[in-house]
């Protein structure tokens, strides 16, 4: 009986490992999902968006020491709904996407804050140069999407966008505010 017993509890194990909750992927649902930034030009606020990238995700808010966040960005993407002024930003002073075609984002550790709050530290990697950033997330889940929301800044002169003339804070401000609201499929309750 014992052996028998033993034999169940393996085999209840081995069959736990391939349950859907054990392989439920959490996907980015990019139609329900946006990526933007604010800076300003002569003092006049300047909205655009980036309209590809992706995310790679494992979250477990019980396991945050295993969760883990990779985000890309396609720079050549960015807009900021003028033909003129998104056809210079490809160029090497501000985003050279020829040589440097993504922005990345990889996380290292994720903090609770409680209450579906959480900061979120990693590198951020744009146009060659990485810079340690601490991202702030809100997550809420309704039925089976959760969004993960934030703002943070970063200074664009760091990163070398808008280089040459264009690093004259006076015309483009150095601050830039990175807005997103990420959709996704797949991750478990908060």
């Amino acid at each position: 009986m014992k052996l028998k017993l033993t034999f169940l509890t393996i085999l209840a194990a081995v069959a736990s490992l391939f349950s859907p909750a054990v392989f439920a992927q959490q996907k980015l649902l990019a139609n329900q999902s946006d990526v933007s930034f604010t800076f300003k030009q002569m003092g006049v606020p300047v909205d655009g968006k980036f309209t590809k990238f992706d995310a790679q995700i494992t979250f477990d808010a019980s396991k945050l020491a295993t969760s883990k966040v990779a985000f890309t960005v396609d720079i050549a993407s960015a807009t900021l709904g003028d033909k003129a002024t998104d056809a210079e930003l490809p160029k090497a002073p501000w985003f050279n996407t020829a040589k440097f075609p993504q922005a990345t984002f990889a996380s290292n550790s994720i903090k609770s804050l409680g209450g579906g709050k959480f900061e979120v530290m990693g590198k951020l990697s744009i146009k060659g140069v990485s810079q340690d950033v601490t991202v702030p997330v809100v997550m809420t889940q309704a039925g089976a999407v959760t969004t993960a929301a934030g703002t943070f800044a970063i200074k664009r002169l760091i990163f070398k966008i808008g280089e040459n003339e264009w690093a004259d804070t006076s015309m483009v401000a150095d601050p830039v505010q990175v807005k997103f609201k990420i959709a996704l499929s797949g991750v478990g309750k908060l």
